[in-house]
């Protein structure tokens, strides 16, 4: 837990910071446009820090600090960013699967998924799926793969009962499983194969939106491009709308169509795939970039760096969330929060100094 003392310090040394109870909430809705799958506005997740005898809220952690992008149906959007950025918990917050968000809205197919009473988000559950990260934790050890992948099925009553054991096998197929791996348990598959029991158990669903936090992080290089490929079949065979989360840029350059990268909980720079790696804008997309290896044996690529420990969302800066490692940070980007604007061709930057740090 947070030290909540050194908060009040950090808090009496920058004035400019707003106290850590402030919530603001104050966003302008949308309007639904029937091409996006997903519309996120000025989402925010906040989780509350407890201190005192009476464990009193001293604080908030800012994990997700009003991000807003749409996503359009049958593509897939990336949302990248180094470790702590608020990936996960943006993706989580989308789905409703960590409790209520701080503010902000959530449109799903024009459906504002917080206003749905517990019988509609039931019916509308069918519909969002999630491939979480690690294959294995993720999957009940006490039950066998053809329970894993039809238990929700079952519940949902998505086939008659005489078609079920057809239906699994079929979902088992289309993703690289044989019919004879129903009877097993997790613990006797390796790590790809949990992957593929995983990816199935959310498609026996007929989802239209499956949000990939991070599914090939954690197995070896061959086996991420395999299930790479099967995520790329499956999206053209069942035109899925994907939200991958990933901080490797190698895969979301070959899996992505539009890209989102996140600091410190806020969106900094929104692009088309070729667009952002050809030509980024942002301060902090630059860094990440200049961090992929070359593919070529004694090409080198300039590396840049930040200097400075990522701060804490806890009590992060105030104005542009980078400016106490950006070496190109001005007074006014401490004193002034910089919004996403559009800078031509759908390019959104949240930098004020985009122009002048353009060929650097």
């Amino acid at each position: 837990m947070p030290n909540t003392e050194k908060t009040k310090e950090q808090i009496k040394e920058n004035p400019k910071q707003s106290s850590p109870l402030t919530i603001e909430d104050d966003y302008t809705p949308v309007v639904y446009d029937p091409q996006y799958i997903l519309m996120v506005n000025k989402l925010k997740k906040y989780f509350p820090i407890k201190g005192g005898m009476v464990s009193k809220t001293v604080g908030y952690v800012r994990a997700v600090d009003g991000i807003t992008f749409n996503l359009k149906r049958g593509t897939t959007m990336g949302l990248v960013g180094e470790s702590g950025c608020g990936k996960t918990t943006a993706g989580r917050t989308i789905l409703r699967l960590s409790g209520g968000k701080t503010g902000g809205q959530v449109l799903f197919n024009g459906q504002e998924i917080y206003d749905l009473s517990h019988k509609e988000l039931r019916a509308l559950r069918t519909k969002m799926q999630i491939i979480f990260q690690d294959p294995f934790s993720s999957l009940s050890p006490r039950l066998p793969v053809g329970e894993i992948i039809g238990e929700a099925v079952r519940e949902h009553e998505l086939v008659p009962k005489e078609e079920f054991d057809d239906y699994i096998d079929q979902v088992m197929d289309n993703c690289g499983l044989q019919p004879f791996h129903k009877t097993r348990y997790p613990h006797e598959f390796s790590g790809g194969q949990r992957q593929r029991i995983c990816i199935a158990r959310a498609l026996a669903l007929n989802p239209e939106f499956v949000v990939c936090d991070e599914p090939v992080s954690a197995l070896d290089v061959s086996i991420q491009a395999q299930i790479i490929n099967l995520l790329k079949d499956l999206q053209e065979k069942y035109k899925l709308t994907y939200l991958f989360i990933s901080h490797d840029l190698s895969v979301v350059r070959y899996l992505c169509d539009r890209i989102v990268v996140m600091y410190l909980g806020k969106v900094v720079e929104i692009a088309d795939k070729k667009e952002l790696f050809e030509n980024p804008l942002h301060p902090y997309t630059k860094v990440l970039l200049s961090a992929i290896p070359v593919p070529v044996y004694g090409a080198k690529r300039e590396r840049l760096f930040f200097h400075g420990e990522l701060p804490s969302p806890l009590n992060p800066p105030a104005g542009c969330r980078l400016h106490t490692r950006c070496p190109y940070a001005t007074p006014e980007c401490a004193s002034c929060e910089q919004e996403l604007r559009d800078v031509g061709g759908g390019h959104m930057v949240a930098c004020g100094r985009y122009e002048q740090l353009q060929g650097q």
